[in-house]
């Protein structure tokens, strides 16, 4: 049967019914479809949290990024008070959107006519609608949004009944309580597009079955797949953890300051996927990550940030760590590039057929089953026969 006539939901459905033990990758229709990428926006990214990066990017009053969630525009900001508040980055007038991109500002201007709004949402000024009777500016408040702060991340969800992000991750924070990821701070951030589906990208950081290949000119070197441990993934995440070698000083516990990990927990990196699209990488020494959003089958917009442990902020070489440190995830990064758009561009293809999964693969496994579940779900609640 042409792909373009396969039900990539139903696909799945047979795919995650398999157990792991004899599973396969997904079926390819779940990356190039245009239906199942709107299928995931209405029932994943309108329903779940979504980061849009770190709590300390966001410091000072009128500290804001912007991002867009299953077509919603958002603001997220700093307001007066110190605490943080998401709202709709949609003007009240003319529906232009307000703030782009990241920065500090006073008031939430317009750019088309000048409306201005404070810092939490309220207009505070429209030019020249002195003449219309009805007008009031007191009727005017962005829509506010929720938002959550978790060890150091911010969630925006457009569901108000979605669970607490710190409900659905508290065994996350049991897991890495050694290593206080609220105090890391974050010393870079960008926003890419690669041509790829955006399960491709998570699904490639899930495991680090590719490390050796795909990083052999970087850290390919640095883990062996013997030390690499998969558990089973759990309903909001999953993780998978790898020892670095010690040559690699800032992966490490800091030598005095981190008496919080003994063992080789001092070198255990966890690779940690919450659900749908917050990929982290946690060292003890240093962190990145990404979060994710569709750009239709072909396209992912990218949040890349990362920073170091508070640990070695007072260190004399802290500033040759981050360089370090930034340089190699750029290269890493080119090589992501490289391998997750070739994946892509297979997936494309008419005899594209997905093999069986490794056992260092698992996450991926667990991720099909969180995808269907969501998508199921949504489905039930439609009425599906």
């Amino acid at each position: 049967m042409p792909k373009d006539h396969i039900d990539p939901i139903a696909a799945l459905r047979e795919t995650v019914a398999v157990p792991f033990e004899r599973a396969r990758a997904m079926p390819t229709e779940v990356y190039t479809s245009q239906a199942f990428v709107e299928a995931e926006l209405q029932q994943i990214f309108r329903k779940d949290w979504y980061c849009v990066g770190r709590a300390d990017a966001l410091a000072t009053p009128g500290d804001y990024v912007s991002c867009e969630l299953a077509g919603q525009p958002i603001v997220v900001l700093r307001d007066q008070a110190g605490g943080l508040r998401a709202m709709s980055n949609v003007c009240l007038h003319r529906m232009s959107t307000l703030l782009h991109g990241r920065g500090n500002t006073r008031t939430i201007v317009c750019p088309y006519h000048a409306w201005t709004y404070g810092l939490d949402g309220t207009l505070r000024g429209a030019p020249a609608m002195t003449q219309n009777d009805g007008f009031c500016k007191d009727h005017y408040t962005l829509p506010q949004i929720r938002c959550e702060a978790w060890l150091g991340w911010v969630f925006v969800c457009l569901d108000p009944n979605a669970p607490p992000v710190a409900d659905q991750l508290a065994e996350v924070a049991m897991l890495i309580d050694g290593y206080d990821m609220t105090n890391y701070s974050e010393s870079f951030y960008e926003e890419h597009v690669w041509d790829t589906n955006w399960k491709v990208l998570a699904e490639n950081f899930m495991e680090s079955y590719h490390l050796p290949v795909c990083h052999a000119g970087t850290i390919g070197g640095l883990s062996r797949l013997e030390d690499m441990i998969c558990p089973p993934g759990r309903p909001a995440f999953n993780y998978h953890t790898i020892l670095k070698d010690d040559t690699l000083r800032i992966a490490m516990a800091h030598p005095t300051r981190n008496t919080r990990l003994t063992g080789d927990a001092r070198r255990t990196t966890f690779l940690l996927a919450l659900y749908p699209s917050l990929m982290i990488t946690l060292t003890p020494g240093y962190f990145w990550y990404l979060s994710l959003h569709p750009k239709g089958p072909g396209q992912v917009h990218i949040r890349f940030g990362g920073g170091m442990s508070d640990d070695y902020a007072d260190d004399a070489d802290a500033q040759d760590n981050f360089i370090a440190l930034k340089t190699l995830l750029d290269d890493v990064n080119v090589e992501d590039r490289g391998c997750t758009e070739k994946v892509y561009r297979g997936l494309c293809s008419d005899l594209a057929t997905p093999g069986h999964l490794s056992h260092l693969e698992r996450p991926n496994y667990d991720f099909a089953q969180y995808l269907m579940a969501r998508i199921d779900a949504g489905r039930d609640a439609k009425g599906r026969a």
